[in-house]
């Protein structure tokens, strides 16, 4: 268990990645209390320097001989690494925070989002899992409408840019834009069609039924999280030539009526959440709008008429703050609150 203390040796690992980078600047942006910073990421990295607080921090290489001392490590370095070293860390006495797929579905880790469910982590053992990121934004917005009305189904598409997979893609999507508006052809790498002007309904690998990982993902993670495995959730991911931020549209289906503007006010005052849904003055949730900022963004609020009970919503929101990095620290704002 974390210690009380003033200020907090911290690590993140998988530092100069585009989560590790969002992570430093995140603890910085919102004054967490680091009494010395610690990152860590591969051998190529050794010896390249990072700014916290306008001081330069030098990576240094990952072992598992390195946790002695640390108090709280973001991780941000992939399933393997973090199968490999959140054990160790945890082992001494470090409390992970993974972004990592690796232990959300653990039973013995719990899976936090804190706007819905920060009582979790009062019985972690080391390891705490931060969920995927379209799963977040999406049960940020279901969990206060979950307990105005009792929500029985969601179907749930999404709209996820690029930068979820990674600085590689990103570089695909400029480049292929930029050899097609200069009339030469697209040539897909990270992706296995062109993703400049497309859209791609496949994000991580295809399972037997059909569904992709990322969808059960989704559809896994979100009972774990709202703590209800009643909660019926239907997925189809999808990516998008968008660089920074994900949309989602959500068609939720509840066991008590509840109106558009009731889940207009019951949203706005939620944690976490912006509404933002004025359509006839062409005002709803983008992906332009949400980049940069902390909120899950909501809008296209509106009543299913097909459906006894049942609403339409638009959300969006940036995958690498709220959707990774910024989740990340919030929760360990939320563990040194309960130290």
């Amino acid at each position: 268990m974390l210690k009380k203390k003033n200020k907090y040796i911290v690590a993140v690992v998988g530092a100069t990645g585009a989560v590790g980078n969002e992570m430093i600047s995140t603890l910085e942006e919102r004054n967490f209390p680091v009494e010395t910073l610690r990152l860590f990421a591969s051998e190529r990295s050794k010896g390249n320097t990072l700014d916290f607080h306008g001081k330069p921090v030098t990576v240094e290489v990952l072992t598992d001989k390195v946790f002695d001392g640390i108090d709280i490590a973001l991780f941000s370095a992939g399933g393997g690494r973090s199968t490999e070293f959140a054990p160790a860390a945890a082992k001494a006495g470090c409390v992970v925070v993974d972004n990592s797929s690796a232990w959300r579905m653990d039973p013995e880790v719990p899976l936090i989002v804190p706007e819905v469910n920060p009582d979790d982590l009062d019985w972690h053992k080391g390891i705490i899992a931060n969920p995927n990121c379209s799963t977040i934004q999406m049960v940020v917005v279901l969990k206060p409408l979950h307990d105005a009305a009792g929500i029985k189904r969601v179907v749930v598409t999404t709209f996820q840019s690029v930068s979820g997979t990674g600085k590689k893609a990103m570089d695909e999507l400029l480049n292929q834009t930029r050899d097609i508006l200069n009339f030469k052809d697209a040539k897909p790498s990270v992706y296995p069609h062109q993703i400049a002007f497309n859209c791609l309904p496949h994000i991580d690998t295809f399972m037997d039924d059909g569904y992709t990982k990322e969808e059960i993902k989704m559809v896994n993670e979100t009972k774990k999280i709202l703590g209800d495995d009643s909660v019926k959730v239907t997925a189809t991911t999808v990516r998008v030539p968008v660089f920074r931020g994900h949309s989602e549209s959500l068609n939720i289906e509840t066991e008590k009526k509840i109106s558009a503007d009731d889940a207009r006010a019951v949203l706005s005052t939620a944690p976490g959440i912006l509404v933002y849904d004025a359509p006839e003055k062409n005002i709803y949730p983008l992906q332009t709008y949400s980049a940069d900022k902390d909120e899950v963004y909501v809008g296209r609020v509106r009543e299913d008429n097909t459906i006894e009970n049942g609403l339409n919503l638009w959300i969006a929101a940036d995958n690498l703050r709220k959707g990774a990095a910024l989740n990340a620290v919030q929760i360990a704002e939320e563990l040194i609150k309960r130290a």
